[in-house]
């Protein structure tokens, strides 16, 4: 047997002793043997580009160039499938990366059926280069009653695309209705959740039916501000073949240093994200009650109109919260007054973060859209980090006590 077949049965057998275990004990484990030469409990650091081969043709291993595949990045894969509960994973240089990856999947005159409050940076994708340029027709539509879903089909729907929970309204998918409704339909039509927000502690859509998962990593996977990275899974060998191959011919793959910080990110996450649900859920109902505080939306929250369908499908209601503040496009003065807070964009991560969606995150969005979807001036989105509850809760009494409405 060649050295390089006893690793991979080794790492197989690794795997599979893990696949049974909990969530936690994969996170820490899977995709993680101890090196198979000296023993070392991390994952190596392969940064080396290109492989080294016995005779024109015939690399030593299964590697020869490192955009087509790489030793820590495959450790990374085998850990993100483990933990979204697929057969099959891919790493990409961004979430973005991912999701242009999948619409590759596709031709010039497919249909893709669209969630309407898909995160910004996809809708300007999907409008602005993936139409023009690719001739790829997008339908967007709410997804609140999955059956009409049923009425924007086609013969040329290929692909359905929806989030778990959407940036940043906070609508959620019912995943299971989604996928036997167009399934219903037409088999073949390709099921694509973005489950960034809810990380696959909380949500893992593979189980829910769903033909693809992907997610910005930057955001719970990574958990540290400190890398960019997407990912996508399945179940399908046939999406899988399909998948890596338009991975390695794009080339938007991540850097095994990121590779590895990813590794070292999900060791975490299970903690990280437990904590972030229950500030997060905190933190809602404190503003629920704050006199300068219109409207609060997390599907945590009784009030949601997504309560039940969250409580179905998840873990946890996730680290994100958004608000209306009265005062319309003046209330954003209040920000300057948070001190533990940071302004910026992204979320996900050990820090708490807000943003201001119609000046920052969903600028791209036109204003009329913006309405539609319901975020105004005076919208909010907090990521809810790991702090201590108490002195998030006070810098954001602190900033609203101050305001004049």
């Amino acid at each position: 047997m060649d050295k390089f077949d006893e690793i991979k049965k080794y790492q197989t057998s690794h795997d599979e002793e893990f696949k049974s275990k909990g969530f936690s004990t994969k996170c820490v484990h899977m995709g993680a043997e101890p090196d198979y030469i000296f023993g070392s409990v991390n994952p190596p650091i392969h940064l080396s580009t290109t492989f080294a081969q016995r005779e024109p043709g015939v690399p030593f291993g299964p590697y020869d160039y490192s955009r087509g595949g790489n030793p820590t990045r495959n450790n990374l894969e085998r850990l993100i499938a483990g933990l979204e509960s697929a057969e099959f994973g891919h790493v990409w240089s961004s979430g973005m990366a991912a999701m242009s990856g999948l619409i590759h999947l596709l031709k010039p005159g497919d249909e893709v059926l669209c969630i309407d409050d898909v995160y910004g940076g996809t809708q300007r994708y999907f409008k602005r280069v993936s139409a023009i340029q690719q001739g790829i027709v997008f339908n967007f539509m709410s997804f609140d009653d999955p059956k009409l879903l049923l009425t924007k089909m086609s013969e040329k729907t290929k692909m359905v695309v929806s989030e778990t929970t959407t940036n940043p309204t906070l609508k959620t998918t019912d995943i299971s209705e989604i996928v036997r409704v167009t399934k219903s339909y037409n088999q073949d039509i390709i099921v694509v959740i973005d489950n960034t927000f809810m990380s696959p502690y909380n949500c893992r859509p593979i189980e829910l039916g769903a033909d693809i998962v992907m997610e910005s990593a930057t955001k719970y996977i990574g958990g540290h501000s400190d890398i960019l990275m997407g990912i996508t899974c399945t179940n399908s060998k046939v999406l899988h073949e399909k998948i890596s191959f338009i991975q390695k011919n794009l080339g938007g793959v991540p850097s095994p240093l990121e590779c590895f910080l990813a590794i070292r990110g999900l060791k975490t996450l299970s903690i990280r994200v437990e904590r972030q649900n229950q500030n997060a859920m905190a933190i809602a109902k404190f503003l629920e009650t704050h006199k300068n505080v219109e409207k609060v939306i997390y599907p945590g929250l009784e009030s949601s109109p997504y309560h039940q369908i969250s409580k179905k499908q998840q873990k946890g209601f996730g680290g994100v919260v958004s608000f209306i503040i009265k005062g319309g496009i003046e209330s954003k003065a209040f920000l300057k007054k948070l001190k533990v807070f940071l302004l910026a964009e992204s979320l996900g991560s050990i820090e708490s973060l807000i943003d201001h969606p119609a000046l920052m995150t969903h600028l791209s969005v036109p204003e009329d859209v913006r309405k539609e979807l319901g975020i105004m001036d005076g919208f909010f989105r907090i990521s809810v980090g790991i702090e201590d509850l108490e002195d998030l809760l006070q810098d954001l009494k602190n900033a609203l006590d101050e305001m004049t409405v």
